[in-house]
Order: structure tokens, then C-alpha cells, then sequence
């Protein structure tokens, strides 16, 4: 259990122009078996009925703050954090939404020698994609965990993310340089595994993300994810360079599947099924295995 019997867990929402998905993100965060927590919905000034949608549900334990973001959710994120009483920092993005009791998984799984707590999210989709996952699934950062992240890519989802507050206010937040966005959590949790090893991985879908048309999930994030952990690579050896750089490959040749320039995508997933560590073999070798299917 946590050092406190039911510590307070503040929910950081960050939201634009999301009032359509952002109801049910909020009612999965009422419907939580889990009692104790704030939710901070921070609104990038969204042009829609979001103001209406946090009203409507006249919840004292629901605060709605303003930022202009710039285009950068790690702003929004870091208000959020800033504004946070609880002991712990629970992270929902706008379009996602948590199972009843993930909140009460966490707490009865924490305890003091845990400082990071994740899990696996069921994947719901806007529009049909073939030979897609149906799940975020997880695994367990081996220690150092600076180095399995690094080696291994990002096991973290930023909607399973349970996080001691203390570490992210040591961190100073998450970084909001633009050349950061959709891999400033990947960056997170690298600083915050430069401090602390007691990440703890949960083998439960505790919630659902959504794939949206045109989302970040269909955005080549490989440039992002370099600059998020360019400052860690000096941290490896020849050999898991190599495979931090598979990584990177390996979400190129992701990104041109999506897009089906297929010759780009075998390129990039060839280097990365033939450097890459274990996991990112597997992932690369079913891409081209798929890849070859639709010829």
C-alpha cells in the first residue's frame, strides 16, 4: 500500500476542443471505485462546449483551468502538476478513458519502494486499420531502466501513467520545447528513471485509448522521439546503441507502413529487425511480415 492508507490522486487532463470525448473521460474518473482523487482539466481556451461539459457535471473534485498552450500539451500537463495536492499524479488524456477500477489497482498495488506505476490499454478505433494491434501492451522495464527504455523504446503509456507527485516537481515537470511534442512523456519517464528504478508494470488493460483519424498515432514520431532522448545516448555502449537506434528505425518504417510508402518502411524495418533488441525484432518482423501479406 502507499506510505498514506488512501492517498489523494490528482487526475491531469489536458484538452482541446474535445468536448465530445471529453465526457466520458470525466465520467470514467466519477465512475472510479477509488474515491479519493482531484481531476484538473486543463483547457488550451478550446473553441467547442468544453466549459459546458465540465459544468454539467457540477463535481466539487473537478477544477477546470486555462492555458494557451502554443500547441504544446507538456504546458497544459505541467499546470495541471503544479496545481496538484495529492501524493500521487494520475495522467488521462481528453480521448481516453479508465476502467472503474483502475484507480484502486494502482493504490492497492503501490507501496513505499514504488514510485511509478503503468498498464495496458485497450485500443478503440475511430476508423478501421488492418493488421493493427487491439491492445498497448506493456511489459516490465527491466533495471537500469534508464537503459531498457532506451533499448527497448517507450513501455509507457501516458493514460496508464501513475506517478509520485515529489518526482515530478524534482524533474520540474515534463519539458516543453517544441521539438519534444508527442514524446515529452517518453523524455519523463527517462529523467524520472535517472533518479528512481521502482517502476512497476501492471499486466491489466485499466483503460482504453482511442485511435484517432489523423491523431498522433498516425504521426511519424521518430524525429520527436530522437530529440526526447538524444541527452540519454551517451549513457550506452556500442552495442545498445545500436539497438536505441532500431528503435528509432523502427518507428520510420511504422510510420511509412501507415502511410503506405511500403519501400520506405522495408527499409527502415529491415535495420531495425536486424539490430533492434528482442522486442523490437518481433514488432519489425511482423510489420514485414504483414507488408509482404498484402502484395
Amino acid at each position: 500500500m502507499s506510505s498514506v492508507v488512501n492517498p489523494l490522486i490528482s487526475v491531469v487532463i489536458p484538452t482541446y476542443n474535445h468536448a465530445h470525448y471529453l465526457g466520458r473521460c470525466l465520467q470514467s474518473v466519477l465512475d472510479q471505485t477509488y474515491e479519493n482523487w482531484e481531476a484538473i482539466v486543463i483547457d488550451n481556451h478550446s473553441t467547442d462546449n468544453t466549459d459546458e461539459v465540465v459544468r454539467n457535471f457540477a463535481e466539487p473534485r473537478i477544477k477546470l483551468l486555462k492555458i494557451h498552450n502554443d500547441g504544446v500539451i507538456a504546458a497544459s500537463r505541467n499546470m495541471g502538476i503544479r496545481a496538484a495536492r495529492g501524493e500521487w499524479v494520475a495522467f488521462l488524456d481528453s480521448d481516453d478513458w479508465w476502467r472503474h477500477n483502475k484507480l484502486q489497482v494502482c493504490i492497492d498495488i503501490s507501496n513505499s519502494q514504488i514510485d511509478l506505476l503503468y498498464h495496458d490499454l485497450k485500443i478503440v478505433r475511430e476508423i478501421p486499420v488492418r493488421f493493427q494491434p487491439r491492445c498497448i501492451k506493456s511489459r516490465q522495464v527491466k533495471k537500469p531502466v534508464i537503459i531498457d527504455l532506451l533499448v527497448n523504446g517507450n513501455a509507457i503509456a501516458t493514460s496508464s501513467a501513475l506517478v509520485r507527485k515529489k518526482l515530478l516537481d524534482q524533474i520540474g515537470g515534463m519539458d516543453e520545447r517544441k521539438n519534444l511534442v508527442a514524446a515529452e512523456d517518453y523524455n519523463c519517464w527517462l529523467r524520472i528513471s535517472q533518479i528512481t528504478d521502482n517502476f512497476k508494470y501492471i499486466p491489466e488493460e485499466l483503460g482504453c485509448y482511442l485511435l484517432q483519424r489523423g491523431g498522433m498515432s498516425r504521426k511519424d514520431m521518430s524525429v520527436s522521439m530522437q530529440h526526447a532522448t538524444d541527452s540519454f545516448s551517451h549513457l550506452l555502449n556500442h552495442k545498445q546503441r545500436k539497438k536505441y537506434f532500431a528503435v528509432l528505425k523502427y518507428s520510420k518504417g511504422r510510420f511509412a507502413y501507415l502511410t503506405k510508402d511500403y519501400g520506405k518502411s522495408k527499409n527502415n524495418l529491415l535495420f531495425s529487425a536486424r539490430y533492434g533488441s528482442f522486442l523490437t525484432q518481433l514488432k519489425s518482423l511482423w510489420m514485414l511480415m504483414v507488408m509482404w501479406s498484402l502484395k
